[in-house]
């Protein structure tokens, strides 16, 4: 197959490109909402700053433990009782 090299080639390239993109953000969002459901956060009444700070502890800590060799290792949530399963903190329900 020749490489495309005219601007429209390039255009259709890079729509294709696109929505690649677009099928794998919407492929990991679906992923980590079953993980979210599956773990009981998606019912929690936690704030956008609380659930962006919660991944971002976790993904810290995959990525030392990355660079400690340990990839693929459970890594388990601080304060967790259950190993990681769950949020690290409770949340009132009362409304």
């Amino acid at each position: 197959m020749a490489a495309k090299s005219s601007i429209a080639g390039i255009d259709e390239q890079i729509e294709k490109l696109r929505e690649r993109r677009k099928q794998l953000i919407v492929k990991s969002a679906e992923r980590f909402a079953r993980a979210a459901t599956k773990a009981g956060i998606a019912e929690m009444a936690l704030s956008d700053e609380e659930v962006d700070r919660l991944f971002e502890e976790m993904a810290a800590r995959f990525r030392k433990a990355e660079k400690g060799g340990a990839a693929g290792a459970s890594v388990p949530l601080r304060g967790s009782p259950n190993g990681g399963a769950g949020a690290t903190t409770e949340v009132s329900r009362d409304v």
